[in-house]
């Protein structure tokens, strides 16, 4: 009786073991020529002694007595694969390297980049198909995986983490805003250094904050700056002048984008933070340009900066920062010997001074990683949503923006949700962007009488240079401060970073800067700052009426 059950468990054990065996991963379309690094991840454990892998035109089967335990890469070609990933596969397919053991090919399993199949056996049986287009959709530089039994839940390309949602506890966190003390706020950070400055942003041309770092450099602080190195328009002189004056003191510049050894992580690396120390963080919404960080008494963009206080929360930043400075997509950036200068700018009554709290809840959001924890926020809001954006964008023409449509679909459930947008000319010029958006939304509200409203930033009134935020209030207790913006683009394809902090101080803060932004632009299209455009319409109004005026004073002379 015992050698009976014996068997049933064993061959229990064999069923399941052949469940187990499965693709989670795949890459059939890589950015070299010929897609040599194009490979398949396999995962489960046991003797893969049976299996054989498909594409149904040729395949392979591993060498007797191979076990799994865990991941098994499995690569065309070894080489071409640690060239772009950065390591060598466990399998390949053509053997081109030593150092790397060979599956046994029957045919050719070559996988096609716009369709194709993959097939599991073991023996007749057949354990898994994958297909696309289908099970998932090919494009260049996507890595296909499975996740709790979805195929790609999020977009996920060649060299990008994948790094899964975390929250901190205690965190000291210090509010700060521009234009009204951001300057202040980060030259303290920065002179507390003693060790290591870690500086990841998307446009770098403050000369204040270049010598600050400078000045680090000096007094012993190892420094590192990664830039984006395709920014839209790109790289300016003014930039190239930063980067000049901190490669001559030492410090490293760094920039991410495609070259002949791989393409680049991110479209774009647009991320703004600082790493200090191992033990600090400073991130928000402002690129370190003196818009962002203007001295006090002087005008600048609205913005929404932290600093968070506590190692554990540094280390997952360090950790971020390290991943996306190493790779062949990130070059040294040399930059000119060109003088360093501050433009002009008007002056500013400042209102706002830092707000520190203890004991804060901070959760991390990274974009393309976990950027749909926006969308956890929004649609978690019980009572109001204070959002206050550079611009908003819909996916497409007929699909709302899906962060816009949580928060409408919000106020349908009786949230109130108020949201602020740019007014600056280049939000407003064009036939879709933000008055355009407010029309939209308060078109929505008034048809279902929703206690949902959109404004246009009056930007003169609280004189701004622009609103550049990308923040949210919900429920007067989480706040979410970020660089990503409300695009398409920005949650799933960019190196973004933000944090949702919890802390009824800290969401109080916030809450009286919206306010008093959103109070100064009473009337959806105020603030609107004429563009090219609007400018014409203007002068061609102001012409005719002029020429009616004398056509009429001629008449009443006659």
């Amino acid at each position: 009786m015992r050698r009976i059950a014996a068997a049933i468990l064993l061959v229990c054990l064999l069923v399941a073991a052949v469940d187990a065996v499965q693709i989670v991963e795949f890459c059939p379309d890589p950015y070299l020529a010929g897609d040599l690094d194009e490979y398949l991840v396999i995962e489960g454990r046991g003797v893969l002694d049976g299996y054989v892998f498909s594409d149904g035109e040729g395949g392979f089967r591993f060498p007797p007595g191979t076990r799994i335990d865990g991941r098994v890469v499995v690569a065309r070609s070894g080489p071409a694969f640690e060239q772009t990933h950065g390591y060598l596969p466990d399998f390949e397919i053509e053997g081109r390297t030593p150092a790397v053991p060979d599956v046994i090919q029957s045919g050719n399993l070559q996988m096609a980049n716009q369709g194709d199949e993959l097939f599991i056996y073991h023996g007749t049986t057949l354990v898994q198909k994958v297909a696309w287009p289908g099970d998932v959709r090919p494009r260049e530089g996507q890595i296909h995986y499975l996740e709790n039994g979805i195929w790609d839940p999020r977009p996920l390309g060649i060299g990008q983490s994948r790094f899964g949602p975390e929250t901190f506890e205690g965190v000291e966190v210090t509010a700060f805003v521009a234009p009204d003390c951001s300057q202040e706020a980060f030259l303290s950070a920065v002179s507390s250094a003693e060790r290591e400055i870690l500086a990841n942003v998307y446009e770098f041309t403050d000369p204040t904050i270049a010598d600050a770092l400078i000045g680090a450099r000096e007094r012993g602080v190892e420094v590192t700056v990664l830039l984006e190195g395709g920014p839209v328009g790109g790289i300016s002189p003014e930039e190239r002048a930063v980067a000049g004056a901190l490669n001559r003191s030492g410090i490293v510049v760094l920039a991410m984008e495609t070259t002949d050894l791989a393409h680049a992580k991110y479209r774009y690396n647009h991320a703004k933070y600082l790493v200090i120390d191992g033990e600090t963080v400073l991130l928000g919404s402002e690129n370190f340009k003196p818009g962002g960080y203007p001295a006090p008494g002087l005008q600048g963009n609205r913005g929404w900066v932290v600093i968070l206080e506590d190692p554990d929360l540094a280390a997952y930043f360090r950790e971020v920062f390290l991943i996306d400075a190493a790779g062949g997509d990130i070059v040294p950036l040399e930059g000119t010997a060109a003088e360093l200068y501050t433009p002009w700018a008007p002056t500013y009554a400042v209102e706002f001074g830092p707000c520190r709290a203890e004991d804060a809840r901070v959760t991390v959001v990274l974009s393309p990683d976990t950027s749909a924890l926006i969308l956890d926020l929004i649609e978690g809001a019980e009572e109001s949503i204070a959002i206050e954006q550079a611009y908003i964008t819909n996916e497409t023409r007929y699909e709302l923006n899906p962060y816009l449509a949580a928060a409408i679909n919000a106020s349908r459930r009786g949230v109130v949700v108020q949201i602020l947008l740019d007014s600056a000319w280049f939000n407003t010029e064009d036939d879709a962007d933000n008055d355009e958006m407010v029309a939209v939304i308060n078109r929505i509200a008034a048809a279902e009488g929703l206690p949902l409203e959109a404004r246009l930033a009056d930007i003169e009134a609280n004189n701004l240079a622009k609103i550049h935020n990308k923040g949210v209030i919900v429920d007067g207790r989480a706040v979410l401060v970020s660089s990503i913006n409300w695009n398409a683009n920005s949650p799933a394809f960019n190196r973004e970073a933000g944090v949702i902090i919890e802390h009824p101080a800290i969401a109080a803060y916030y809450t009286a800067v919206f306010l008093d932004d959103w109070n100064a632009s009473k009337g959806s299209g105020a603030g609107a700052a004429p563009g090219p455009d609007r400018l014409k319409i203007i002068l061609a109004a102001c012409i005719l009426v002029w020429l009616i005026g004398l056509y009429l004073y001629r008449r009443r002379r006659t």
